[in-house]
């Protein structure tokens, strides 16, 4: 449980909850798979995924000192809201964060998908819960509380476009605090993300991610032939462009889906050098 005697020590990981997360049935059985490998290689090595997570956590990556900035970026990895690649979407997406002076908050969010509700409802929850209480907590911890912004991969991309729409109120009861404060991510890093639009219309976004001028500035990463669908990042930028929202989009002829941060002798998998000339340029990453 997240309690005041962890705050300062930045205990990790916290439970995202005091209790049952919303939804989930109190005293049903519990289970947060550490994962394992799966036979899909990235770059030639295989991905860590974890099937199930009915007890959400964040665990905060601190970069060294000496390049502190003070932004944040709280980290979703993807897996279609069934698995979380874990650590190719999620660890090794931290480690590149504090190398470049940023700390990283990595969410276990609830997978696999909740019968009868929406592909994110529970993990938008748990991602509105983790940004209010980093925003919380972030004069404790030495953060800015005006440089929060998020990050996500495939499903994870689309959850933090969801959040992003959906972040003037809670769609959950008030736990504590912590859900006093703005959830709203300061930007945003959307890498490869899935579903913003529907399948049978891939130049119409989907509702939950509408875009309006209080859609936080915005980066993006997609290969030309990745199977979830380029339109997904276009059609998005459009809708940013339209609503006058900063946006840099990358687009790549090849790369595929899931390449993650492990560099190919592809050029997609160089998105991190833009990303940081992004946040570099939007004074992200300038020490205050």
């Amino acid at each position: 449980m997240l309690g005041a005697g962890c705050l300062g020590a930045l205990a990790s990981p916290m439970d995202l909850w005091p209790g049952d997360a919303p939804g989930e049935k109190t005293g049903a059985a519990k289970k947060n798979d550490t994962g394992k490998p799966s036979d899909y290689l990235v770059a030639g090595r295989p991905i860590l995924i974890i099937s199930n997570i009915s007890e959400p956590t964040l665990e905060v990556f601190r970069p060294a000192k000496a390049t502190d900035t003070g932004a944040t970026v709280v980290v979703f990895p993807g897996g279609g809201y069934y698995i979380l690649a874990i650590d190719h979407e999620g660890t090794e997406a931290c480690e590149w964060l504090n190398s470049i002076g940023v700390t990283a908050v990595l969410v276990k969010y609830r997978v696999p998908r909740r019968e009868g509700l929406a592909p994110y409802a529970a993990p938008l929850q748990d991602a509105q819960r983790a940004v209010g209480i980093v925003r919380t907590h972030a004069v404790e911890w030495g953060l800015d509380p005006k440089r929060i912004g998020v990050m996500g991969f495939s499903a994870g991309g689309n959850l933090c476009a969801v959040l992003s729409s959906k972040a003037a109120a809670r769609t959950y009861p008030r736990a504590d605090a912590s859900d006093d404060a703005s959830c709203r991510p300061d930007f945003q890093l959307l890498i490869y993300p899935a579903y913003l639009v529907p399948d049978n219309d891939l130049y119409r976004l989907a509702p939950e991610v509408a875009v309006t001028e209080a859609t936080p500035p915005t980066f993006m990463v997609m290969a030309v032939d990745d199977g979830i669908h380029v339109e997904n990042v276009l059609s998005y930028a459009i809708a940013l462009k339209a609503a006058k929202v900063p946006f840099e989009l990358h687009v790549y002829p090849t790369g595929g889906h899931g390449f993650g941060l492990r560099p190919t002798g592809n050029p997609a998998t160089l998105w991190p050098m833009r990303a940081a000339d992004w946040l570099k340029g939007r004074g992200l990453l300038e020490r205050k």
